[in-house]
């Protein structure tokens, strides 16, 4: 079951869409056509964001993984956080900040954790999952990985998330799902997360080894090497196979032409 959360009739609105622009609310109210009510983030809970866990995003480090002051590849995942700031709904608007003319867009698969997660083995990574979203893994251009890049990644705003979560046993085999992203209709990028680094359930596993997650939290399995550009005035549509369509626009910072 896919379920989204709305807003309709100046309250919360949890609802299962029967199709892309209707939505039927969970509470037995009468179905809603898409200028009847108002999207929200598909989640409430803290998001965390893994680095370099598609193999092409650390191949195209280079040697450079091997430099000081770290001399080897992560031995673990690499952890960052999208705080409640970020968070934004499905056909919302990112805005660049001032002087800035490019942003850059990581799809990710978002893993939606349904019960408290600490310390579980990867062949029970399953029975902690309560589905999957789309995310939008805004940032502004930036080269730094293992220092955390608040001022490119925190902004308001910059974690677009939806349109809803499908539950774990819709989607299927997480490790087998194809991602694409189109700016204006075009095609940018497209990967797979059968290249995964840590799949699904082993980087579970080796997250909540060290912290534990909570329900309604969401930890993003990655993001693909060769995130595109996006200006002022672009619409971004990241599609995932068995989870969703997420579409987002960027708009120019206040006082500046798109």
């Amino acid at each position: 079951m896919r379920q989204a959360r709305i807003a309709a009739g100046g309250r919360p609105v949890r609802a299962v869409p029967v199709d892309g622009a209707t939505l039927l609310p969970l509470d037995g109210g009468r179905a809603l056509r898409e200028d009847e009510f108002m999207w929200q983030p598909a989640i409430t809970g803290t998001v965390y964001g893994t680095l370099l866990n598609f193999k092409g995003a650390l191949a195209a480090l280079g040697d450079s993984v091997n430099a000081a002051p770290y001399q080897a590849p992560p031995a673990g995942p690499i952890l960052y956080i999208k705080p409640a700031n970020t968070l934004a709904a499905h056909g919302s608007l990112v805005e660049l900040p001032p002087g800035q003319e490019t942003l850059e867009i990581g799809a990710a698969l978002g893993i939606v954790i349904g019960r408290r997660a600490t310390r579980i083995d990867p062949a029970q990574a399953g029975d902690y999952i309560a589905g999957y979203t789309v995310v939008s893994d805004v940032s502004v251009p930036h080269a730094s990985y293992y220092r955390p890049a608040v001022r490119h990644k925190c902004r308001d705003g910059y974690c677009p998330i939806g349109p809803w979560v499908m539950t774990r046993e819709q989607v299927g085999n997480a490790d087998a799902l194809s991602m694409v992203v189109r700016i204006n209709g075009e095609e940018r990028q497209r990967n797979h997360t059968g290249n995964l680094l840590r799949p699904v359930a082993q980087l579970l596993a080796d997250v909540t080894a060290f912290m534990s997650l909570e329900a309604g939290d969401v930890l993003l399995a990655g993001v693909p090497e060769g995130a595109p550009l996006v200006r002022a005035g672009d619409m971004v549509e990241i599609e995932i196979e068995q989870v969703g369509r997420l579409r987002h626009g960027i708009k120019a910072a206040p006082g500046e032409a798109a």
